[in-house]
């Protein structure tokens, strides 16, 4: 090149491209291909040797001011790009302050909990206190108070749990009911009495209706006046209110308890809908709960006189109490850690909720 009019030439299509340039990879690609080691104005510095005195002083500084003029440009554009690139990014990533912020995942009332909310929130209402003991018992609280005979079953090792105790001395238990609860009620205070006692309790069995933990909730009044017209009484309300109905149709079947005498199981009319039970029609049958009027031994061995006081019991399953009304069909999930079946069947804690009812 003797002359810089092919020079000019070249700042002209160079320009073009780089002022075209759509994005900073094609920029880059037209400064490799014009001032990189074989670009086109960097081959053509390398003439620089080879041109005569006369053509140096000429295309030397020419070559420079192109360089020079490119890299700017190059620059300038590399910057607009940037700058472009930015503030598309701003307008899709912008955040609108006003809008209310997302809400952050909360967790679940577990439906064991929920009940044992509907159930105090019930008997409260007819006056009964909550009382709680210990899950560890001694024999005489889980046995012995509540006439248990030495041979019964419960004792067994097959259907309770036994704790290892000391050589000579009686071995503690995991309590079988929360039973205990009413024997250590009437020894601390004196009639009237009316508490439920919930809790948890154990029992050595595992199937789809059974687990060695789960939940129950006994009742317990004693006064000079109670008789069994009282206990159905209260145990109608108490279905009408938890399965929210006013049509409940109950019957006593005579059972046996070593604690109360007379006993009874009471059963519900119900039809089932889905995987939950609607009681109060239907054609069939199913029993809800134990109950009876408490032992005259086991008042007795309270420190009590049973000649002046008398009471009636209760007790029930509040696990199963849940997978009744809120069909489920099987228990051994309640306790198995699985996020899954708590965000179907939990219940909002936040939620202000009707606990009498379970409804929001």
């Amino acid at each position: 090149m003797t002359d810089t009019t092919e020079l000019n030439a070249l700042e002209g299509r160079l320009t073009e491209q780089v002022e075209a340039a759509a994005d900073l990879k094609a920029l880059d690609d037209i400064r490799v291909s014009a001032l990189g080691k074989k670009g086109e104005v960097s081959l053509m510095m390398r003439e620089l040797g080879r041109m005569t005195p006369e053509q140096r002083q000429v295309m030397g500084p020419a070559l420079n001011g192109l360089k020079d003029r490119l890299g700017a440009l190059i620059d300038a554009r590399r910057d607009a790009l940037e700058n472009a690139a930015l503030d598309a990014a701003l307008a899709s990533e912008r955040v609108d302050v006003t809008l209310p912020a997302p809400r952050e995942p909360k967790g679940s009332l577990h439906p064991v909990s929920q009940v044992m909310e509907e159930l105090a929130v019930i008997f409260a209402d007819m006056g009964f206190a909550v009382a709680e003991g210990p899950d560890v018992e001694d024999d005489f609280h889980n046995f012995t108070a509540l006439n248990f005979p030495p041979d019964h079953p419960a004792r067994d090792t097959h259907d309770t749990f036994f704790m290892q105790a000391p050589e000579g001395q009686l071995p503690k238990v995991l309590r079988t009911h929360t039973s205990p609860v009413q024997i250590r009620t009437m020894m601390s205070g004196k009639p009237p009495i009316r508490i439920i006692a919930p809790g948890r309790v154990y029992r050595n069995d595992w199937d789809q209706t059974h687990t060695p933990m789960f939940h129950q909730v006994e009742g317990l009044v004693i006064d000079r006046e109670t008789h069994m017209g009282h206990l159905k009484g209260c145990l109608i309300d108490f279905i009408a209110a938890f399965f929210e109905t006013d049509q409940v149709e109950a019957r006593f079947r005579p059972h046996h308890f070593p604690f109360t005498e007379p006993s009874a199981e009471m059963d519900v009319r119900y039809e089932r809908v889905g995987d939950a039970v609607k009681v109060g029609s239907g054609d069939r049958w199913m029993e809800i709960l134990g109950c009876g009027m408490v032992h005259p031994n086991v008042i007795r061995a309270c420190g009590l006189d049973p000649d002046e006081y008398q009471g009636f019991a209760f007790g029930m399953g509040v696990d199963r109490l849940a997978m009744l009304k809120y069909g489920m069909s099987d228990l051994r999930p309640f306790f198995e850690p699985d996020p899954r079946w708590l965000a179907h069947y939990g219940f909002s804690p936040l939620l202000q909720a009707n606990l009498a009812t379970g409804l929001s």
